[in-house]
């Protein structure tokens, strides 16, 4: 990707405080994000169409609002970070926002949030504010949940909707807290569908839901609504030349919120089922063509080279790169798959024991 290309980062707000033994000084919100200049491919996935919505009435703005914001939460991590002479150690303070998950007080959020946090701190729509522990995260699909003791009174979960139900056009509702401005909302539509964005640890997310709902640094972790006020998605991540909202913005789709968040708050961590290649993408062989093959995984130790490609899993045909990703992700850490490939024209048949996927 050129310099001269729009870029997507992701969006919490980075509040940077004065160098510990040094003045006080006025405070800066910036881009987080690793390296402070994340560059991340987006791209189409051919699939089929989304379903439309139940035929309900839409709500107004705001009566999703109402119906929805005693529900969303922001939330303030800090943590140390060691710097050299003459200034010493940094106090970080980042700040992003998040949903009440259920009545048990577990809160849904990003992991790039929440990542290295030494203290977390959930500020709820009244400006009551609880300490916070971490349940767990995962990288892979940037997602947290972190757990809040406050009473059942200041706990308001909301609905969280079957995202393959959604369809381009349907209005979506952002609220969240940019620039530390809580309970912020904004509107738009559900600009497209099931594209592939790349999460903190280079993993990609799939069916991300994009968005012309203005997005900001510090919206991250926070709900994207439906026209009945449930969560199709959590906000994650902007495209932009500027570092602000350009009016393309994407959410993680609640169908992969479900999926992650259950067995986060189960186990503290999620699984995800890793064979060890990278695809090439752009291939337009029958398949999916493996362009390279990481040492010592499971596709290594099963003799597959850069070339091969895949028509087969378990029985089922391949088509594309995608539909290997897809694949794979349906199986668990641990399952053997009976994989089917062609080589210099030759078809041969695999069988290979699953890793869980690195961090």
């Amino acid at each position: 990707m050129g310099i001269d290309e729009p870029r997507t980062t992701l969006i919490a707000s980075l509040l940077v405080a004065a160098c510990l033994g040094a003045g006080g000084g006025a405070a800066v919100y910036a881009a987080f994000a690793t390296g402070g200049d994340t560059k991340t491919v987006v791209r189409q996935v051919t699939v089929n169409s989304g379903e439309t919505v139940a035929s309900t009435a839409p709500l107004s703005v705001n009566a999703i609002y109402q119906r929805s914001y005693k529900g969303v939460v922001s939330i303030v991590f800090s943590s140390t970070q060691s710097g050299q002479f003459p200034f010493g150690s940094q106090q970080r303070k980042a700040q992003g926002s998040g949903f009440v998950y259920d009545a048990n007080g577990n809160i849904v959020t990003n992991q790039h949030v929440v990542d290295g946090a030494q203290s977390i701190s959930v500020k709820f729509w009244n400006g009551k504010t609880y300490k916070a522990t971490l349940v767990g995260t995962d990288p892979s699909t940037d997602l947290a949940v972190i757990h809040v003791d406050a009473p059942s009174s200041q706990l308001h979960p909301l609905t969280v909707a079957d995202s393959t139900k959604v369809a381009v056009g349907d209005g979506a509702v952002a609220i969240g807290s940019p620039f530390g401005l809580a309970e912020t909302v904004t509107s738009g539509i559900v600009s497209a569908l099931h594209r592939e964005t790349t999460s903190p640890n280079g993993f990609a997310i799939k069916d991300s839901i994009q968005t012309d709902a203005a997005i900001n640094h510090g919206n991250s972790g926070g709900p994207l609504l439906n026209t009945a006020g449930h969560v199709i998605g959590v906000t994650s991540q902007i495209e932009s030349d500027s570092g602000g909202n350009d009016g393309v913005g994407f959410a993680i789709p609640s169908s992969t919120v479900r999926s992650i968040v259950s067995q986060l708050i189960s186990t503290g961590k999620a699984l995800h089922a890793y064979l060890g290649v990278q695809l090439d993408s752009t291939s337009t062989v029958a398949g999916a063509k493996i362009a390279s093959v990481h040492g010592n995984t499971p596709a290594a130790k099963a003799g597959l080279r850069a070339g091969d490609v895949v028509t087969q899993v378990d029985g089922t045909k391949i088509d594309s790169a995608d539909a290997l990703q897809s694949a794979i992700d349906a199986k668990q850490p641990g399952d053997t798959v009976s994989l089917t490939f062609k080589r210099n024209g030759e078809t041969q048949v695999v069988q290979i024991k699953l890793a869980s996927r690195p961090s």
